[in-house]
């Protein structure tokens, strides 16, 4: 028999599971490498995040006010971009420097003049005693820090100390919000003019992922973004006026600077309890009993009320339902910091969306 008709020798075993590994082989290292760019990438992106998340959250929210500042000035975007971006500026910069000099004059002011005996709290009242559990150890320290309010002070030092790390940690996470949203603001307005480009490159992506309800989605998310945004800025600056009424009343010294504290807290999501739970503590230590009860008593429910009305301000205008923006709200903001307040929202909004479109087509299609 000729060699060249002869059939081929059968392949043995181990060389046919070698090329049937090879593929596999093949695709885990092509996934391997894939998965190693995207960690780099996200590595070098990260510090950035934040930064790119508020900058769209700003875009998002005043591109309405953009849209008609444009329109005034005759289709000139770029010009609207740059005139919105400097107003935005200087309506956080403006407080934001007369708060950073308004303290550095007042710490000028403690540092000179600052005397512990001055702050020496009355005596207590003796009704104290008869509190149940509380009231003797209360009694004994209050008339301690009435005599001594420096052993008062030396007796509760240990205790304090973690709140002084917690106090500085606050410190130090507001001045780099507070940049980061510096930045954001510039970044949002280079976001103005190129905004229905970027938009509609978002809603062919969006069209690609869902083709049905990709642009829907888009306009959710976009509607989420403003209704967050109102509640966020209205609800700040009805607390500030609050907070600020009830300063004057008091007369408590800068109040105007206190109140630019509090809109300033409340907008960058640190929150007013910073200022206004210390300026309670010190009411007792100023003011008369009453005046400081009352005063106490009217400050607490103003210091808390971002927490209720927030959520009630952001569910207005969406159909998604208040309490799953509430949960995206909190939730955001316990996992992802100030970001998450707007991304929390969001995504539950879309799930929530998702979620009823699959049951209602479910009970469409078994339907007779």
């Amino acid at each position: 028999m000729d060699a060249s008709t002869q059939p081929p020798a059968p392949r043995r075993k181990d060389e046919a599971s070698d090329l049937r590994t090879a593929p596999i082989v093949e695709l885990a290292l092509r996934l391997g490498a894939l998965a190693l760019l995207i960690y780099v990438a996200v590595t070098l992106v990260q510090p950035f995040i934040a930064v790119a998340i508020w900058s769209i959250v700003i875009a998002v929210a005043l591109s309405p006010a953009y849209e008609r500042l444009a329109h005034l000035l005759g289709g000139r975007r770029r010009l609207a971009a740059a005139l919105m971006t400097i107003a935005f500026l200087l309506v956080i910069i403006g407080p934001a420097t007369w708060l950073a000099l308004g303290l550095i004059d007042s710490l000028r002011v403690i540092s000179g003049e600052f005397d512990l005996a001055a702050l020496t709290p009355p005596a207590p009242p003796p009704a104290i005693k008869a509190w149940p559990l509380i009231g003797v150890p209360i009694y004994q320290f209050w008339d301690l820090a009435s005599t001594n309010l420096g052993g008062a002070l030396a007796k509760v030092a240990p205790y304090l100390k973690p709140l002084g790390t917690i106090l500085l940690g606050v410190a130090a996470d507001a001045g780099t919000g507070m940049i980061k949203f510096f930045a954001a603001i510039f970044v949002a307005g280079f976001l103005f003019a190129p905004a229905p480009g970027l938009v509609d490159a978002v809603r062919t992506f969006a069209r690609r992922l869902l083709s049905e309800r990709g642009e829907e989605f888009v306009a959710l998310a976009g509607a989420t973004i403003r209704a967050v945004s109102r509640g966020v800025i209205g609800v700040s600056v009805l607390q500030a006026l609050l907070a600020g009424i009830g300063l004057v009343v008091a007369g408590v010294p800068s109040a105007s600077l206190i109140t630019s504290a509090v809109l300033i807290l409340g907008i960058i999501q640190i929150g007013p309890s910073v200022v206004l739970v210390p300026l309670v503590i010190w009411s007792w230590f100023s003011m008369e009993t009453a005046a400081a009860l009352v005063f106490t008593v009217y400050m607490i429910p103003v210091n808390l009320m971002d927490n209720v009305l927030r959520p009630l301000v952001m569910g207005r205008g969406l159909q998604t339902p208040m309490l799953v923006i509430l949960v995206g709200v909190i939730g955001g903001t316990l996992a992802y910091g100030i970001t998450g307040l707007f991304l929390g929202p969001i995504v539950l909004a879309v799930i929530w969306e998702l979620t009823a479109t699959w049951i209602k087509e479910q009970e469409a299609a078994e339907a007779p």
